[in-house]
């Protein structure tokens, strides 16, 4: 207390624990907000959507209760054909049935692909015969020479980018309400610094006007998307690892494969089970060929820049290691640029030692167990495959700094569940999956704080409690180094702090 003035704010913690505010690793703060203005159709645990009809009822009250006219766009978030009892997505068809006067669109909870009904389909001129766009799959019947509705990777994209332009533009009053919310829903989960972890063009520019008009809180760091910027390079440097305001650049993001819950992972051995409109042997594919990938991290390396690169299955691993040491060996990648494979699922053992060799490091996406483990072991991987899901237990063991992350709004902005993940490893059902990749609490919070830091080159002044660092802090109501492991869930953020000053309080 020797340095306590007349404006110190004394705090009693009253048996409560203080730590280092959070910092997202990797999320979609952009993504979430536009989540909030959809139709929630998440099943449980954060939802109550389970089945197809359940699905079709919530958008048609949605209708009824709201009275929406004809013609407008109607916009669904987060199903999970993983948990539904049909464990299949919905048809074109089948959004038919809620309504044939209003086009649909419903985003699945991946965020890699979507379903379109019949009159949004006809309104973005797609056919049977219209060809798959580069990296993405439009869902085709070829028994019945029908559209699905199914939209995967790139043909998600270019569906959602289409329905966008179909909403109302906010008010001006409204413009920035769905950014300052997801801003709330990261400090209440005791985030002090916001990941855009793959931005548009257009989300930067939403992000940086809205600092311009002081209203934002949080230090955020932006990922534009390399296949949105790549003409942008060049301007985003003055971005990188500084702050303009709240916001800098972080790096370029790039996308190798979808997600394994959704099948469309890039893998070596095909699916436990394939996907709909998929023969058995499917394998997922990737999104770009080698040399477009590599031309892409070439472009990015030549600017001095860091690459985030999302790889989920093993095959997608093994481009993005392999292009990685290609690149160190024409010394255009360095390993203070702290590059990182994001996700990093479906992780064989023979591939973790060669992130230490080249140099970068895994953000490892540990909720996955949690949330999807039973559908990985019964349906999309089995029992080998799965129980690998994130193995942070072989990184710890071989010194690989990582982080783990949240991906919201695949998942909630809560990297608490993220941290009973990392150190538990159970699944929905209560089955301990892959439990020799278990770590201990601290470690897990390292991951969200320390760790995290050093990922974004902030360890200097964030990610621990010392003097001359930041004071980005978080009150949490119990010590998850010293709970009963499998309660760490439970606890809850009852403050968070940014630079000092309060911005949630429970």
């Amino acid at each position: 207390m020797a340095l306590k003035g007349n404006k110190t704010q004394v705090t009693d913690l009253a048996g409560r624990t203080l730590m280092p505010g959070f910092i997202d690793a990797h999320g979609h703060i952009s993504q979430y907000g536009f989540a909030l203005q959809m139709i929630d159709l998440q099943p449980e645990p954060y939802g109550k959507v389970m089945s197809i009809p359940q699905l079709q009822k919530v958008l048609k009250d949605y209708i009824a209760e709201n009275k929406i006219p004809a013609g407008t766009m109607i916009v669904g978030n987060g199903y999970d054909d993983a948990i539904m009892e049909e464990h299949r997505h919905p048809t074109a068809q089948e959004l038919d049935e809620v309504s044939s006067v209003n086009p649909i669109y419903i985003e699945h909870t991946s965020g890699h692909m979507g379903v379109a009904n019949s009159l949004l389909l006809k309104n973005m001129n797609i056919t049977y015969d219209t060809p798959n766009p580069v990296g993405g799959i439009i869902g085709k019947d070829p028994a019945t020479k029908q559209l699905t509705g199914k939209m995967q990777e790139n043909a998600n994209i270019n569906s959602l980018q289409y329905v966008i332009t179909q909403l109302p533009k906010p008010a001006e009053s409204d413009k920035y309400k769905s950014l300052l919310a997801a801003e709330k829903a990261w400090f209440a989960g005791g985030q002090t610094t916001i990941c855009e972890g793959r931005a548009a063009p257009d989300n930067i520019d939403h992000i940086m006007d809205a600092d311009k008009k002081g209203l934002l809180k949080g230090d955020y760091i932006i990922m534009p998307d390399y296949d949105l910027n790549a003409d942008k390079l060049t301007h985003w440097k003055q971005f990188y690892k500084k702050y303009n305001g709240h916001i800098k650049i972080g790096g370029i993001k790039m996308t190798f494969d979808g997600s394994p819950q959704g099948k469309s992972a890039w893998l070596t051995k095909p699916y436990l089970v394939a996907p709909e409109g998929e023969k058995q042997g499917f394998r997922g594919q990737p999104i770009y060929s080698t040399e477009a990938a590599y031309k892409g991290l070439k472009a990015i390396f030549q600017q001095g820049m860091q690459v985030h690169i999302h790889c989920n299955g093993d095959a997608a691993i093994d481009e993005g290691l392999n292009l990685l040491e290609r690149l160190k060996k024409e010394k255009l990648l360095t390993k203070d640029m702290r590059c990182v494979l994001i996700h990093s699922q479906v992780c064989r053992k023979d591939q973790v030692p060669r992130y230490k060799q080249i140099g970068i490091m895994p953000s490892w996406f540990p909720t996955h167990v949690y949330l999807w483990g039973d559908w990985h072991r019964s349906n999309v991987l089995g029992e080998e495959r799965a129980r690998r899901i994130s193995p942070l237990k072989e990184g710890l063991d071989q010194k690989i700094p990582f982080t783990i992350h949240h991906d919201s709004p695949v998942t909630p902005p809560d990297l608490i569940t993220a941290v009973y993940a990392a150190v538990n490893r159970k699944t929905r059902s209560g089955y301990i999956l892959g439990p020799e990749f278990r770590i201990s609490p601290y470690e897990a919070l390292k991951a969200i704080t320390i760790n995290a830091a050093w990922q974004w080159g902030e360890e200097k002044e964030k990610g621990t409690l010392e003097k001359n660092k930041r004071a980005d802090l978080v009150i949490l109501d119990k010590n998850p180094v010293k709970v009963d492991p499998f309660t760490i869930k439970e606890i809850s953020v009852m403050e968070t702090y940014k630079d000092g000053v309060q911005v949630y309080k429970k």
